[in-house]
This record gives structure tokens, C-alpha cells and sequence, in this order.
């Protein structure tokens, strides 16, 4: 499992999630002949009938893009006056309606609504907060600090600063400002510089400089970085991500981690939790269903492919030993294929 983690070699002038703007690499696209209208008779017939027809919406939300779920609401609510969102939870439960209603929502608001789920109350889900604010490009980032303000007012980072701290707190509010370098352009010589810096941080030093750490992973460029991830395994013939293993611990080590895996492949990162989130008794749906629609416009054929190299079987025939019933159908459905 970890010598994805560990080969170097062709990473430096692989694709990156973090810089991607487009949808090729998506397993849900556009459906081409839309009409918003005809979708919202069919979904009020669902919902209005006697009992729902949860296959409808399934094949509905899960055969268009979000951009069109969009176009659905607000036809949906010029002709019946109330919310798609509202009607769906009335209408189904659990596991199913948070799919369905994750799927309706715009992207930037979706993860809005997933980090302010994952500070609410006593105790925050640092693994929420990880997984979204390492993988999320500088324009995913602003987009969701633009849907913060508009939800509610206030700057994302100003709550945030109240609900992290440490080390941890400090790298999550760097990320949340969305100003990583994007240039495409290496410095071979600062690569060089900046893995020396990282070595004399950590390994070389008794005690770890953090600030050291959070100052170059956060801020330098995802070409840069990989190109200081191959000088850093030259300089101290240990990946970086071991060095943080056995420097750091807890949700910093987690962070850190997690932001040098989504430098080199945000795809394998998902995919592997997606793994986690099926594996062992009980399965973690927040996680599977945040994963499978936030990815699915984006990178999951990547995804698919990294599942199978990391875990030797698809993903497809996870989720559908994992899950079941029309939640387990939907998600089958953005996964799209088995491979």
C-alpha cells in the first residue's frame, strides 16, 4: 500500500487535481438533450405520488451535471412553489436523502455546509476539515469562503480561528486562504534549498520545527513541491511523508500528511479514503457520500483507477458489497462503471 506513496519518479510531470479546472476526468457530465422542465414533472410525479419513486430520483439527480441539478431547482420551484431541497428531505432518509440532497447542492456550498457540519457543536471532525482543506484547489477554496460569507455573514476564516488550534489551526487558516503558489514554472535550486530545510527541520534536529513544514507545503507551487518531494528522498533517502510519520503526531502529522499526498495525487488520496470509510465493521457514509459526489465532475475516473492499483479490486464492487438499496444504487451510479 505505500509504495503508491513512495515512487517519485513520474510525479513531477503528472496531471494535478489541485490545478485542474476541468470535467474530463469526471464520471458525470453533462446530459446532453436536458430539458429542466421535463425532469421536474417527472421528479414531482416521484415525490407526489403515493410512496416515492426512489428510482426517479436516483436516475435523474445522478444523469445530470450539477450545473443542471441547478437549472432543476429553480424550475422545480417556478412550478410548485417549494424547494427541491425541502420536498427531498420530507420525502426520504438517512443515508439516501443526504446523497440526494448533496447532489442538488452547488459544489461551493456543499463543502460550506460540510466544514460548518464539521465544527458545529462540542468537538470538531478535524477529519472533515483535513480532507477538504488539503485536496481543495485556490478556486475551490475562495469559492467556498464566498459561499461562507453569503451563508453566514462572517468570514470562514474569522470562525475558524474559534475552532482550531496549535500547529493544526495555524495550517488549516494558511490553506483556507486559497493563495498557494500556481506558478507552473521549477526551481530546481529551491527545491533543492527547500528539501535541505525540511531535513534540517525534522530528521536532522532534535525536536521538529513545525513552522518550517507548514511554511513550504502550504505556500510553494504543486510542481514545486513535487520537485522538492524527489530532492527531499535524495537528500535524506526517506520520503518526506515517512519523515512527517515519525516526527509528528496527531491531527498535525494527519494534515501534513494528507497535504503531501494530495501534492502528489489527490485520486489516490480519495481513494484511499474511500477505502477507509468501507472497511471494517460499519461503514463511514458521510465520508463515502462527500468523496463520491464531490469528485464525481472532477477526477473519479482517476479515482476508479487508483482504487484498483492501491486495493487490487474496483471500486465499483466495493461500494456495492459495502452499501445497499437505493443509497448503494446512487452511489454505484457516480462511480459509474465497474473496471
Amino acid at each position: 500500500m505505500a509504495s503508491v506513496w513512495n515512487d517519485l519518479d513520474l510525479l513531477v510531470d503528472s496531471p494535478s487535481s489541485l490545478t485542474v479546472t476541468s470535467t474530463a476526468r469526471g464520471t458525470i457530465k453533462d446530459k446532453a438533450g436536458f430539458k429542466a422542465t421535463e425532469d421536474v414533472l417527472a421528479l414531482q410525479k416521484a415525490i407526489e405520488g403515493l410512496g416515492t419513486t426512489e428510482k426517479t430520483l436516483v436516475d435523474i439527480l445522478t444523469g445530470r451535471s450539477n450545473f443542471q441539478r441547478q437549472l432543476i431547482c429553480k424550475a422545480y420551484f417556478e412550478t410548485t412553489g417549494r424547494n427541491l431541497v425541502d420536498d427531498l428531505k420530507g420525502d426520504t432518509h438517512g443515508d439516501f436523502e443526504d446523497l440526494l440532497v448533496a447532489l442538488v447542492t452547488p459544489p461551493a456550498l456543499y463543502d460550506f455546509h460540510e466544514v460548518k457540519k464539521a465544527t458545529k457543536g462540542a468537538g470538531t471532525i478535524e477529519d472533515t476539515l483535513t480532507e477538504i482543506f488539503a485536496s481543495r484547489s485556490n478556486q475551490q477554496m475562495k469559492a467556498l469562503s464566498d459561499a461562507y460569507l453569503a451563508e453566514t455573514g462572517r468570514s470562514m476564516i474569522h470562525d475558524l480561528k474559534t475552532e482550531v488550534s496549535g500547529d493544526y489551526g495555524k495550517t488549516i487558516l494558511i490553506l483556507a486562504e486559497g493563495k498557494r503558489d500556481e506558478s507552473k514554472t521549477v526551481d530546481p535550486v529551491k527545491a533543492k534549498a527547500d528539501a535541505k530545510a525540511l531535513y534540517e527541520a525534522g530528521e536532522k534536529k532534535w525536536g521538529t520545527d513545525e513552522s518550517k513544514f507548514i511554511d513550504i507545503l502550504c505556500s510553494r507551487s504543486v510542481p514545486q513541491l513535487r520537485q522538492t518531494l524527489v530532492e527531499y528522498k535524495a537528500l535524506s533517502k526517506k520520503t518526506l511523508q515517512e519523515s512527517i510519520e515519525s516526527e509528528m503526531s496527531g491531527d498535525l502529522e494527519d494534515l501534513l500528511v494528507a497535504i503531501v499526498k494530495c501534492v502528489k495525487s489527490v485520486p489516490a488520496y480519495m481513494a484511499e479514503r474511500l477505502y477507509k470509510s468501507m472497511k471494517g465493521v460499519g461503514t463511514t457514509e458521510s465520508t463515502l457520500t462527500r468523496i463520491m459526489v464531490s469528485r464525481s465532475e472532477i477526477d473519479m475516473l482517476d479515482v476508479r483507477a487508483e482504487y484498483k492499483k492501491l486495493f487490487g479490486c474496483s471500486l465499483y464492487s466495493a461500494i456495492k458489497s459495502d452499501t445497499g438499496g437505493d443509497y448503494g444504487e446512487a452511489l454505484l451510479k457516480l462511480c459509474s462503471e465497474d473496471d
